[in-house]
């Protein structure tokens, strides 16, 4: 089921197009990375998601609300992470929590309950007490994170969350995606760095001059971009069964042999691969290892953005 829908959303100004008949589904529970460089769209399409722009022409709808005309229903089921966000000097990170507690309109009683929840959840004990604004850029960014959470919100916008950090704090950072996934949030987060986002996201968009060229399961889009891939085989015993059973298989060319070792060019879906792995092993084969030389999101991106991989 579609929490994040959109249908032919397009936003203009003047003679400029930011984004053209944008029509996106995200599942629940998903972790969609919206990918594209500077400029595509990312962002103008976050920024009507959050409320604060409205589109041209369209419709864009989170948990069957719809941004434009319930906005303030919207709110309420949604958490926002712009790119850049201000702090304010002589304000600790406890009443920097309360203040946007207090926004969101969360009782008072409750708010010490839930700060300390969301503090605990982005690791932000021991600076509960420490001023905002003396932190460093990953920390700020989990300073974020935390306000964003706190009133809970089914669907997170995260814009472009670790851009800028560090190596050690873009792994804590993901790190903690994976533990909100894993709470049932539905993510959408937008970055041009790929990098980031290929051990984060179990879904995909790619947006280029405000156009979506492609959406949905990585592995399915790779799959059907790369007709072609390596694999590798190494056995420990049953070595000329494997030979038999690999030249019968249509779909296995360039097939060769050194020792227990088999390299052969695939063009078999993973299915077909899962079932031939089971044949070698039916077979008679012990199969030590199986794998394949595994595309990236740079040769998805590329392959959609210039035609080829």
């Amino acid at each position: 089921m579609a929490i994040v829908e959109t249908r032919s959303l397009t936003k203009r100004y003047n003679t400029f197009t930011a984004l053209k008949d944008l029509n996106l589904q995200i599942e629940v529970g998903d972790v969609f990375g919206f990918i594209g460089p500077n400029g595509a769209g990312k962002t103008t399409t976050i920024r009507i998601l959050s409320t604060l722009l409205a589109p041209t022409a369209g419709s864009a709808h989170i948990d069957g609300i719809d941004v434009t005309k319930q906005p303030y229903e919207i709110k309420k089921i949604l958490g926002y992470m712009p790119d850049s966000f201000g702090v304010y000097d002589g304000m600790r990170l406890r009443e920097y929590l309360d203040f946007f507690g207090a926004a969101y309109k969360i009782p008072s009683k409750k708010r010490k309950t839930i700060i300390d929840d969301v503090l605990a959840l982005t690791d932000l004990n021991s600076k509960a007490d420490d001023f905002v604004s003396a932190f460093s850029r990953g920390m700020k960014q989990r300073c974020c994170l935390a306000k964003t959470l706190l009133h809970d919100p089914k669907v997170l916008l995260l814009d472009e969350p670790a851009s800028g950090l560090d190596p050690r704090a873009r792994i804590e950072m993901r790190e903690l995606l994976k533990t909100l996934q894993g709470m049932g949030k539905t993510i959408l987060i937008s970055s041009h760095i790929l990098s980031e986002l290929g051990d984060m996201c179990n879904k995909i968009g790619i947006i280029e001059h405000g156009a979506l060229l492609a959406a949905g399961d990585f592995h399915e889009i790779l799959d059907t971009l790369q007709q072609e891939r390596e694999v590798r085989i190494e056995v420990l015993d049953g070595e000329e069964a494997a030979m038999k059973i690999l030249e019968a298989t249509p779909g296995v060319t360039n097939l060769e042999r050194s020792g227990s070792e088999f390299h052969f060019v695939s063009q078999l879906d993973r299915i077909a691969l899962a079932n031939l792995n089971t044949a070698l092993v039916t077979g008679g084969v012990k199969v030590l290892s199986f794998s394949q030389d595994e595309g990236t999101l740079e040769d998805v991106f590329l392959h959609v953005t210039k035609g080829g991989l």
